[in-house]
Parts: structure tokens; C-alpha cells; sequence
């Protein structure tokens, strides 16, 4: 006889908003509000054409599009205390969405143009802006170096560089954005094995644009234990087997996938799918705002898609801060928080 499916009334969508969460994919940039990037760009009396619609979201019709304008916000993030104010504002944001811990990714690219010196400033800033956060919000952040695909080998080496010289506490991981498209995973395996040699763990973006060959190429090549996106594995079950077996963790985000075309509706995304086979799920933003979404939209669509339940999202909670990139004493914390909201 078949399991009934658990009723999700509004008193229990809303209960489940509020669930405690903890956020792994998560683009620095790329969850600036819309609104702090203009009052930037107004206050330095830069032009900022072609990056918002009449409603003042963001805008672009597609992936390319997506990539082009969010590199067209970041331009007016010229100095480290641009960066300072952009940690507060988006630690903002995940506050009220219920976050307690989330894992930025950072581009040495865009924080001073790969410079080493110049690097080690904006993350001063950044940092300090997060330690704040954490002591007035609660929340806690660490930062994932990231070098951006579609700029290359060359550009990535001195990010991983960047990422290498400054690990630590903070800047816990290293891992690779950008055009999906662009090159081959093992174009950058110098840069990984750098990041690696350096204690840093590691993650890229593999099986969103591309098919699961994509994703044997990460695990392959770069030898990540995280896979950004990563939903097209669900095209090879073999593949979906072997992430089982070898504990791959997937950050999943839904909201993106659907935004920018990957699946039609969430109805079609495979997160359950991928789910209920045994693969390691987590749920994040992106890049929220550039999407209509945030992480308390995200679990509600998946509670009323899915009608996956509170227990569901705390195993999932505690799945994602398993898989942090964090020290044991930071990972302890936030599972002792996620075991008190279920107790």
C-alpha cells in the first residue's frame, strides 16, 4: 500500500520557514540586494546600464546574460569597505531567513584583481564585517576562494594562490564558478592541487550546464568532496550510485535550476529524486536575489513540491553542516543549535 504523503497546512509551511538553516552555496556577489548595488553605484556617480529592469530586479534572459550583468553589479565594488558593507548586507539577509551559517564564495578576481596584497585588504574587511555579524546576528560565515571558469587557467592559478596564502580558520575551502562552458575541470587541477596542498577542501560548480560526464570530470580531475549543483547526475544512474558510495555532497539550489532554465518547474527538478537514491542533498540560494528567492522561499517550495516535512529539513540541516567546510569546533556548535530548534 502506498505511504500517504504528510499534509502541509500553512501553519506548518510557515513553521517550517522558520526552521534554522545552514546555507554552503552562496555567491558574495551575487547576493547583494539589488538595492544596496544601486545606492553604491549612485554614491560613486557610476552609469549601471543594462543590469536592472523597470522594477529595479536585476535583469537578464539568460545564462550568459546572468553571468554578464552580475559581473556588471560587481564592478561598482571597487575597495575592501565596499566589500565590508556588502558582508553586512547580505549577512542581513540570511538572518532573516532563519541562516546560521553560511559558506561564501569569494573571487580573489573581484577583490582586487588577484593581487595577493590587495587580497589579503578586502579579506581583512570582509572578515571583520562577518565577525561582527556573528556577534550582533548569531551567524557565523566562513569564505570559500573561488576562481572563475571562464577567465581561465592563468587567472585561476593566482587565485588559488590568493586562496593558499591565506588559508586558515576563514578562508576554509577553495573551488571554481563561472561559465560551466568554458574549458575542461582538468584545465585548473594546478589550481586545485595548490588549494589542496595549502590544508584548503574543495568544490566547483560541475552538472549544471553540462551532463554527468561533467561531474565524473570534478571527481576525476579535481578530486572535490563537493559538488556545486551537480543535478544532472540524475541522468546516470551509475554515476548517482558512485556519489553514494563515495559520500559526494551535492549543493543543490533549486531555485537557480529553475530560474535560469536548468529544470522547467520545481515539480521536474531531481533533488528528491537524487534524495531518496541515498545521495548527500543540500538546499541553498545561489545567488539570491538575481533568482526571486531566498532559503525560506526555498524550503517552502520544496515542502509544497515535495511535501517533505520538518524532519526532512533537519536532516538536511545537519547533512549540510556535516559537510561544512569548518573546524570541528564551529561544526560542533552548529549541530548542538540544530539538535536544541528539534528538540
Amino acid at each position: 500500500m502506498r505511504e500517504e504523503l504528510p499534509v502541509i497546512d500553512e501553519e506548518r509551511l510557515e513553521a517550517i520557514r522558520e526552521l534554522p538553516k545552514v546555507e554552503l552555496h552562496l555567491h558574495h556577489e551575487g547576493a547583494a540586494p539589488p538595492a544596496f548595488i544601486r545606492g553604491l553605484a549612485q554614491e560613486k556617480n557610476i552609469r549601471l546600464d543594462g543590469v536592472f529592469d523597470e522594477r529595479g530586479h536585476y535583469a537578464y534572459d539568460d545564462f550568459l546574460g546572468f553571468l554578464k550583468v552580475y559581473e556588471g553589479a560587481t564592478s561598482v565594488l571597487k575597495s575592501p569597505q565596499d566589500y565590508a558593507r556588502l558582508t553586512t548586507a547580505v549577512l542581513e539577509e540570511c538572518t532573516k531567513n532563519g541562516v546560521i551559517y553560511a559558506e561564501s564564495f569569494i573571487s580573489p578576481d573581484f577583490c582586487g584583481g588577484g593581487d595577493l596584497g590587495a587580497w589579503r585588504e578586502y579579506l581583512a574587511a570582509i572578515r571583520e564585517a562577518a565577525d561582527e555579524a556573528e556577534r550582533s546576528m548569531g551567524i557565523t560565515l566562513r569564505g570559500i576562494v573561488t576562481c572563475v571558469r571562464h577567465f581561465g587557467p592563468d587567472k585561476a592559478k593566482r587565485a588559488a594562490l590568493c586562496a593558499a596564502e591565506t588559508a586558515g580558520d576563514w578562508i576554509t575551502g577553495f573551488g571554481m564558478g563561472g561559465d560551466e562552458n568554458a574549458g575542461k575541470q582538468r584545465d585548473f587541477a594546478y589550481s586545485f592541487d595548490m588549494a589542496r596542498e595549502a590544508g584548503l577542501r574543495l568544490t566547483t560548480h560541475a552538472g549544471e550546464w553540462r551532463g554527468p560526464s561533467e561531474v565524473v570530470d570534478a571527481l576525476t580531475d579535481l578530486k572535490v568532496e563537493r559538488i556545486g549543483h551537480g543535478v544532472r547526475a540524475i541522468e546516470d544512474l551509475a554515476l548517482v550510485d558512485k556519489l553514494v558510495e563515495n559520500g559526494i555532497v551535492l549543493e543543490v539550489c533549486p531555485g537557480s535550476n529553475v530560474a535560469l532554465g536548468v529544470c522547467r518547474n520545481l515539480a521536474a527538478h531531481p533533488i528528491e529524486k537524487l534524495r531518496a537514491r541515498g545521495v548527500k542533498v543540500t538546499v541553498s540560494t545561489d545567488d539570491p536575489p538575481f533568482f526571486h528567492t531566498t532559503m525560506k522561499d526555498e524550503y517552502e517550495g520544496l515542502a509544497r513540491t515535495f511535501r517533505w516535512d520538518e524532519e526532512v529539513f533537519m536532516d538536511i540541516a545537519r547533512t549540510s553542516a556535516n559537510a561544512a567546510f569548518c573546524d570541528v569546533a564551529t561544526r560542533d556548535r552548529l549541530l548542538k543549535r540544530l539538535e536544541t530548534t528539534s528538540d
